[in-house]
């Protein structure tokens, strides 16, 4: 058994903050439910380096795991206190932020947008950003609230798919500048694959984000780096001190992904099939239609050809809601409502399908009305044609009808021979029958329930879609809860456990998961391999993302990837040539590039190029006309020509990087250890009498619970060597309990004693321990804290046997692996081993205090140099436009001595003195310039040099005498 002292040295070396290399990170690490991949770590370590720096970019290759790099740097600073944590990323990602926040590092985190941003200042929280938890935010909000924002001291911003704020610097980019604005000054983690796609401007763009001061102003910039002959070598030195970057190439043998294997399943739609599509193509291609405004229009018909692609049953909904409004139209009872308005209220399409292409049409009407300065008018509502609106109404009608008449159609009914090849693959390599059916479309998600259940699948299907208000859902999310009522895992909110309890009656009991786009969104699905498009978006970051629920790192079997393809539709084939050859999306290893996907921006952009193609092209000659003209611009956009320079730049290069990754790794697991053990033995210290404990399995059984927050169970240690339990009884340094025992442990009062340590009773050999049986002496603990640029806390021994032999650090820690027992007689130190202890501490705390001031030096130089840089830049700018004036008036005045007549000699000499005069102007500027530069560098340097100041504070841990038997 461990004693008081053991667990006051346990908690406060567990609770320690500061350190160096995987020092630093040990606890997040710990505490983190992932694999240990070095090539993670080593990112995480690169973002915690310098305490002065502003901020890094992680730029590691598609598929590294750039989420969980930060997840460790966040899990890291949440161990240290600093919790006022920011996360920007793209609407779409934001629950699978929460998710992996919450499942991999049990960090709480809150998902702001406008509804519960209103919602908590109705509730007297004037400022919803200030919050106990991590804050998840879209791009757009975090833009549209940029003052709140502002307004709250950030512990560290971490900007997700950061290169869609590339351009921030530009005046131009709306939300770029109310982030960069709402965040400066300070630290930021950004995150993107495509730091580079086509311009070095795009470097500079984020490097602005961190910090203004990486680089001058953009006009230097471009003649140091983009212009001709620009100094490669020199910005990939400036890159260095804040770029990241990691190659797939680099890590292969740490991280084993499986493959993408393409099944198309190409289908031929009946006469009536193909009529209807037809007719219904030719009705959306009509110039004029009460169902189309003008104003939704481009909206209306993506929407509608979205389920036009996917079943009858969705055709006949959708055309329901429009004949319905044209009805009411009719009828004058709605005028206020909008077309699209009751197309959604209809239900037809996912909610989050909608997210992009409503927030891009929003976009779209802001800069407008920011480039007029008015608000955009709404179009003058059409004089009504009550004949033609008679005839539209019938038309809709018969294509209802029509729609209803076809039945079973051909593209479901290849599903079941889809299905079946699907779950022969998953039989041949040994992996669960499990298939997930994606459908842009609700109407068809129900209607494929209904028809997979009635032939052959039933009780095997299940629906995942953004509400699932069904009874069946509802029937299991009350199984679920009831089955875990004891496992904390359930979070009380209805959302979050609902799609648990999908996810899990997926994995233990059914086969079939037929989900919408919100299924795309944040779900991990590695235990099934085979993936369905029975309709496929054209939007590649959407299949992309479909595919990563289940093709991720995890997967143990080789991903099925089955598209349909309607063979007598001339554009869905075009289409799909260009998402399988152009985008790379179903096979190979990794799948879509990011950086190809990064080189076609918005999705939606893409989609309504498609949407352009259908609507304007009638004949298979036209369609293949503008295919090649879309495929040529896309040759033009996914291009190589920055591929060498990309690589120059951004990618290490250095001979030891594997050697360097494999060390990392052992050093880490080294390190974890250490922290297991002595996690393990302060929990049954603190804990005993309260819990039983299993040494074996490394878990116990808590029967009298010593914090009201946390409930009585089976408790299982956190482990990196296998699966763990999920929800509350997962037991990790930052889980309720394990905060209460490191508190518990600090607490502890330790005076003079004599302790006895076992080292032959030890489960294994310590040399440097047992160098020490049968010897005495004493020793002294004490805590070392020193504010500078950073916090840093130092757990320092000095220690001395009987025969005045000095035991250094190394081996008081392991003095403290033994058990031990505090003896009954209480010593007291005598002068000269006092007097010795005293020196030694005090020799000790210097030379750490030594160290801490050679590392802060190495910081404040680093710091110094940049600024150094900055200055130059700044500079340069200024005298790049005194050179040019300079340029101009050499040639005016070779151009005047040319001129033939004296009237264009006059007219030369009058632009000369003009120049003459802005010269001097900027000499003088220039001169003002460089003393203000000065004057600002100074008093940077000036605030860097205060923060370096050490202050320290000694606090005497114990004082012990030892022995060792």
């Amino acid at each position: 058994m461990i004693t008081d002292y053991h667990a006051k040295y346990y908690a406060l070396e567990l609770g320690r903050i500061g350190g160096h290399g995987v020092d630093r990170l040990g606890r997040a690490l710990f505490d983190a439910c992932v694999d240990l991949n070095p090539h993670q770590i080593e990112a995480a370590l690169f973002a915690l380096r310098s305490p002065i720096s502003k901020g890094v970019l992680l730029a590691d290759e598609v598929g590294l795991g750039k989420t969980i790099e930060a997840g460790l740097v966040l899990c890291q600073y949440w161990a240290e206190r600093k919790r006022n944590i920011l996360v920007i990323t793209p609407a779409s990602l934001r629950q699978q932020w929460a998710l992996e926040l919450s499942e991999k590092f049990n960090l709480p985190s809150i998902i702001l947008d406008a509804s519960i941003f209103r919602q908590q200042q109705k509730q007297d929280f004037p400022n919803p950003f200030s919050d106990q938890r991590i804050i998840i935010c879209s791009m757009h909000f975090a833009s549209s609230r940029a003052e709140e924002i502002r307004a709250i001291p950030w512990d560290l911003v971490v900007i997700d798919e950061a290169h869609k704020l590339r351009n921030a610097y530009r005046e131009s980019n709306r939300i770029g500048q109310r982030i960069r604005w709402a965040t400066e000054e300070r630290k930021k983690l950004l995150l993107t694959a495509t730091p580079l796609q086509n311009s070095l401007l795009e470097l500079y763009g984020l490097s602005t984000l961190i910090d203004d001061r990486l680089f001058g102003e953009v006009a230097s910039f471009r003649t140091q780096y983009t212009n001709y002959g620009g100094d490669i070598t020199g910005l990939r030195d400036r890159l260095r001190a804040f770029c990241w970057r990691t190659l797939r190439s680099q890590v292969i043998e740490f991280v084993r992904y499986t493959e993408r294997k393409l099944i198309t399943r190409p289908f031929k739609p009946t006469e009536q099939e193909q009529s209807l599509y037809d007719a219904v193509s030719r009705y959306l291609m009509r110039e004029e239609n009460y169902a189309l405004p003008s104003g939704q229009r481009h909206l209306l018909i993506l929407l509608v050809r979205k389920v036009l692609a996917s079943s009858p049953r969705a055709v006949a909904g959708t055309l329901e809601i429009m004949r319905d409004r044209l009805l009411r139209l009719k009828d004058e009872a709605q005028k206020q409502e909008t077309a699209l308005d009751q197309l959604l209220t209809g239900e037809e399409i996912d909610d989050d399908l909608l997210d992009e292409i409503l927030e891009d049409q929003e976009d779209s009407l802001v800069e407008d009305e920011s480039r007029s300065g008015e608000k955009t008018p709404e179009p003058e509502a059409p004089k009504i044609d009550l004949n033609r609106l008679e005839a539209e109404i019938q038309e809709l009608e018969d294509y209802i009808r029509w729609a209803r008449s076809i039945g079973v159609d051909t593209k479901t009914k290849g599903l079941l021979k889809a299905l079946e090849i699907g779950f022969s693959f998953m039989d041949e390599v040994g992996a669960a029958r499990k298939v997930v059916i994606f459908t842009e479309s609700r109407r068809t998600q129900g209607w494929l329930k209904e028809f997979l259940e009635a032939n052959g699948y039933a009780g095997q299907v299940l629906t995942f879609n953004g509400t699932n208000k069904d009874d069946d859902s509802g029937q299991i999310y009350q199984q679920w809860l009831a089955a875990n009522k004891d496992t904390g895992r359930a979070s009380g909110s209805r959302q979050v456990d609902l799609r648990a309890a999908i996810i899990d009656r997926f994995r233990d009991q059914a086969s079939i998961l037929i989900a919408t786009e919100a299924g795309a969104e944040g779900l991990n699905l590695q235990f099934c391999s085979a993936i369905v498009n029975f309709d496929l978006p054209w939007n590649p970051q959407r299949i992309e993302q479909r595919i990563g629920r289940c093709h991720r790192y995890g997967q143990k079997h080789d991903v099925v990837v089955i598209n349909f393809l309607n063979e007598r539709n001339a554009a869905d084939r075009r289409v799909y040539e260009l998402l399988e050859q152009k985008f790379n999306l179903f096979t190979g290893v990794f799948g879509a590039s990011d950086e190809v996907l990064g080189s076609i921006e918005a999705g939606v952009d893409f989609e309504r190029r498609i949407l352009e193609i259908y609507q304007a092209c009638r004949s298979e000659g036209e369609i293949q006309e503008a295919f090649d003209r879309l495929r040529s611009e896309l040759d033009e956009q996914i291009q190589t020509r920055m591929l060498d320079t990309r690589q120059m730049l951004l990618e290490h290069f250095d001979e030891d990087v594997h050697a360097r990754l494999k060390v990392n790794l052992e050093g880490t697991q080294e390190r974890l250890d250490r922290i297991g053990r002595l996690f393990w033995s302060l929990t049954g210290h603190e804990l005993q009498g309260m819990a039983d404990f299993d040494d074996r399995s490394f878990s116990f059984f808590l029967h009298d619970t010593p914090v009201s927050s946390v409930a009585s169970g089976r408790y299982h240690l956190i482990s990196k060597n296998q699966e763990n339990v999920t929800g509350d009884f997962l037991y990790r340094l930052s889980h309720p309990l394990g905060e209460h025992v490191l508190q518990v442990g600090r607490e502890h009062t330790c005076p003079v004693a004599e302790l006895t340590f076992d080292m032959s009773g030890h489960a294994t050999r310590i040399a440097l321990v047992e160098q020490l049986t049968g010897k005495s002496g004493w020793l002294t603990l004490q805590q070392l804290r020193i504010e500078s640029f950073d916090s840093e806390e130092y757990l320092l021994f000095s220690a001395i046997d009987d025969d005045g032999n000095n035991i250094d650090q190394e081996t008081c820690e392991k003095i403290f692996y033994c058990n031990g027992e505090v003896n009954e007689a209480s010593p007291t130190v005598d002068s000269q081993a006092k007097q010795r202890l005293e020196a030694d501490s005090l020799r000790h705390t210097e030379a750490t205090l030594s160290r801490n001031i050679e590392e802060n030096n190495r910081h404040f130089a680093e710091a110094r140099d940049q600024l150094d840089k900055w200055a130059d830049d700044m500079e340069m700018a200024a005298q790049r436009e005194l050179d040019d004036t300079k340029r101009q008036i050499r040639d005016l005045q070779r151009k005047s001595r040319q001129a033939p007549t004296m009237a264009e000699q006059l007219s030369f000499q009058e632009e000369i003195t003009k120049l003459e005069r802005k010269k001097r102007a900027l000499r003088e500027r220039i001169f003002d310039l460089e003393d203000q530069i000065s004057e600002k560098r100074d008093h940077l340097v000036d605030a860097l040099e205060k923060r370096m100041q050490q202050k320290t504070k000694i606090t005497p841990v114990f004082t012990i005498r030892w022995n060792v038997k």
